[in-house]
């Protein structure tokens, strides 16, 4: 590669430079280069070097450093969907003791905000900027082609990683990415918007948006890797902390002088809720009086202990939202288990933070390390809807009763199959609603900070002291990079990599460490998340709810189809005497609201945030979806680990599949292809010579279309799926050396995907099984040859 050096902030930097190779020769024979120095051309020889060896002297350079003395290690923890009232550090109920370890030494902030969604907030904290303004207004998966929302994080937006490693970092991921488009995660790439293409120089976790916490999509750096199968005792977040302190032994012990950057961010608590009995049994009977009681139980203890300003209302459940007592006694216990696994995952999660903590303190690391812990990338989640087996229903807006679900988990097994590698459960909205006190709001809303707001506490010892007294000034996760910046006086970067780089959103927040009392500095922040928007401006808030009713998403689809965004009512509130957004003063105060409604349209377009809702566009236009050019496939039997919105839509679009298949003199038996997992998938299988095509249906229908039994040896296959509107019923037909072996009907099919992380995998079934008929004996790999196989679209 052709380099150039740059300066940057007194930083080198090697950046790319363009040009023809070959260029013309000056007469020092050396290429011109316009300052650049190539490769491949000798360096000029510095006159006081004498020309034989043994007249020389050699010394090597002082290695520079770009960092003040003894700059701190530093830690970022975030967590996912967990909202204001969830921890008991913060009022709530559910034990965490690194949390409150942290607390007690260092400081708590309850001013601080996220995006009130995964991949936006994930990008505003890495870069520094609004989500929008990075092309990140929506999920991954959502990514559609309006500027603010294509889901690809610039080169002019440098992450922070990018940048501390520029200036002498070792920096490491583990976690939850999810900021790669959803069609470049497949093994081919292209990867340079994988976590080491944005600064990280190691990663491991999973690239989607979520993943089974028991059969994990994995990934190491750039490779695809396995979970072990026979690990009856596997957990992620475990698997988490285990690599975080592997990759810590071996930075002491390679390199210690530099500081390290790391950011943990488990999938924990985010659906599906995984966690081992034991867990979820420590909340035994705790929430027997429902999320409406749990309210305001949290609510007097916030302003008990602080954590809200005296007089702070307990804002009323909504109206759409249903309350406790609607609740019929014979779902009772479903409901109240799920809140159960919930709360379990929620502090295994957070023990998992402790055992970090504790491996730093044991290697010596502990001592000069900033931890910054946020609470959440968003509120508590509402996407279970009204409790949930298969929480991708409401991704698909798919409506289901909570009686067709008891249904189909009783037939699994009861409530013991909660959290358990079989469901894909996520709690009612009743409860995310009750994480979120006293906030009115749930994630994916930003106009309401039960979404948005979300506790954070920032410790560093022998330089932040701690103090009992809570922050409450006005921040944002933007306000993240420049408080690093800030401390280690680093001037805010030009240029990174040769790309020069926009503006910071975000300003430092490290005024605040010394002084509880310090006039907060930010002076507006803009909101906007599929529709629902606001504008924070010197201690007041103006906000709209928006088309998505976040806990009633399976009527999304009209709703949005009927929205017009010029006639939404907004509403405004004067945070400096109403701390929970209780009373509305829009019609008190109709000049100020109308300032700063135009106020946020000035801010949203220079922030590429139109138009206005396009996150919500995939739920009334599903066929635009982010998805592979191509229409035509030729796979081998290696093929595996492709990424359904890179992978055939089979299950979802009309396709036919062509298989030539060698079973052996034997009865040969596995899969032949699959997508998806347990929680929803379509897969194609051999077992005891008979041919099955199985669709799970997001586990609230199961159809399996059988062929008879296959002679042993050579045979061609075709399948053929035809859907002829998306969501609708499948007409399947299965030939088998030409001739019509099997044929039957799909009542339903998922309109927008199985999964946020399973794949399509060829002669196995990796990850979560899609069926439970082989979930004892998986990957299920064919025993025969799969000697040719293609699909293509209809």
């Amino acid at each position: 590669m052709q380099v150039m050096v740059g300066v940057l902030a007194g930083l080198v930097l090697l950046s790319p430079v363009s040009g023809p190779v070959g260029a013309s020769q000056p007469e020092t024979g050396r290429p011109e280069t316009d300052g650049a120095l190539l490769p491949f051309a000798p360096a000029p020889m510095p006159s006081d070097v004498p020309p034989r060896l043994q007249d020389a002297t050699m010394q090597w350079p002082d290695e520079p450093s770009h960092l003040p003395e003894d700059a701190p290690n530093v830690l970022i923890v975030m967590l996912d969907d967990v909202g204001f009232g969830v921890s008991e550090v913060f009022g709530g109920e559910v034990r965490m003791p690194a949390l409150s370890r942290l607390a007690d030494e260092g400081i708590e902030y309850t001013g601080f905000h996220t995006t009130s969604i995964c991949s936006p907030t994930r990008a505003s904290l890495l870069t520094g900027r609004n989500h929008t303004r990075v092309g990140s207004g929506t999920i991954a998966e959502r990514a559609v082609a309006f500027d603010g929302y294509t889901g690809v994080i610039p080169k002019n937006a440098a992450t922070m990683a990018e940048v501390l490693k520029q200036y002498g970092y070792h920096t490491a991921a583990f976690g939850k990415w999810h900021n790669t488009p959803a069609v470049e995660t497949t093994a081919i790439g292209p990867k340079d918007r994988w976590p080491t293409g944005y600064g990280f120089e190691h990663f491991y976790g999973f690239l989607g948006g979520e993943t089974s916490q028991w059969e994990p999509r994995l990934t190491v750096d750039t490779l695809h890797v396995e979970p072990p199968e026979d690990d009856p005792d596997y957990h992620l977040t475990e698997d988490l902390t285990d690599q975080a302190l592997a990759w810590l032994a071996n930075y002491r012990a390679f390199d210690p002088d530099k500081p390290f950057f790391m950011y943990w961010a488990p999938g924990g608590a985010h659906g599906p809720h995984h966690v081992a009995p034991q867990w979820a049994d420590r909340y035994d009977g705790q929430f027997d009086d429902g999320w409406d009681a749990y309210r305001v139980r949290t609510h007097q203890r916030q302003l008990e202990m602080g954590i809200i300003p005296p007089g702070t209302a307990l804002t009323p459940r909504d109206d759409s939202l249903q309350g406790w007592d609607e609740i019929p006694e014979s779902q009772r216990d479903f409901q109240t288990r799920l809140m159960e696994i919930y709360a379990g995952f929620v502090e295994h999660t957070d023990s998992q933070v402790e055992r970090l903590l504790d491996g730093m303190a044991e290697m010596g690391l502990r001592d000069n390390t900033l931890v910054i812990y946020i609470v959440g990338d968003n509120g508590s989640s509402a996407e279970g809807q009204h409790g949930s087996i298969s929480e991708l229903l409401a991704q698909n807006n798919i409506g289901s009763s909570v009686a067709q679900q008891l249904e189909v988990l009783d037939r699994m097994g009861g409530l013991d199959v909660l959290g358990s590698p079989q469901t894909e459960n996520m709690y009612h909205a009743g409860w995310a609603w009750a994480g979120s006190t006293p906030f009115k709001g749930t994630k994916l809303l930003g106009a309401y900070f039960g979404g948005t707001r979300n506790p954070m506490v920032i410790s560093w010892p022998g330089h932040i002291a701690p103090d009992e007294q809570v922050r409450h000034q006005f921040h944002h996760v933007v306000d993240i990079a420049p408080t690093l910046y800030d401390i280690l006086d680093i001037p805010l970067p030009d240029v990174v990599n040769g790309y020069p780089q926009m503006p910071m959103d975000g300003i430092s927040l490290a005024y605040t460490f010394d002084d509880a009392d310090a006039p907060g500095r930010k002076h507006h922040q803009f909101f906007d998340n599929n529709g629902s928007r606001g504008l924070y401006l010197d201690g007041y808030f103006a906000g709209t709810f928006g088309p998505l009713v976040p806990w009633d998403t399976s009527s999304a689809a009209q709703r949005i189809a009927d929205w017009d965004s010029a006639e939404d009512v907004w509403e405004l509130y004067d945070l400096r005497s109403d701390f929970s957004q209780a009373r509305d003063l829009a019609h008190a105060q109709p000049e100020r609201l109308a300032m700063m409604k135009q106020r946020f349209m000035d801010i949203a377009e220079d922030n590429k945030a139109f138009p206005t809702g396009a996150g919500n566009w995939l739920r009334v236009h599903p066929e635009d979806r982010v998805k592979t050019r191509y229409d035509h496939w030729t796979f081998t039997q290696t093929t595996q680990r492709m990424p359904e919105f890179s992978a055939p839509g089979v299950g979802r679009q009309s396709t036919r599949a062509r298989l030539r298949i060698d079973t052996g003199q034997g009865d040969a038996e596995g899969v032949l292809y699959a997508i998806g997992g347990a929680g929803g998938g379509l897969s194609v299988y051999l077992d005891q010579g008979r041919l099955t095509y199985e669709y799970n249906m997001l586990l609230m229908e199961n159809t399996r279309i059988h062929t008879a039994a296959l002679a042993p040896g050579s045979h061609d296959i075709v399948i053929t799926t035809r859907i002829p509107v998306p969501g609708k019923a499948a007409q399947v037909t299965i030939e088998v050396d030409g001739q019509t072996a099997a044929e039957g009907q799909v009542p339903s099919t998922v309109p927008l995907a199985f999964s946020a992380s399973e794949t399509f995998d060829v002669g196995r079934d990796l990850g979560s099984p899609v069926s439970r008929h082989y979930a004892e004996r998986r990957p299920f790999a064919f025993g025969g040859k799969i000697e040719a196989f293609t699909i293509e679209l209809l």
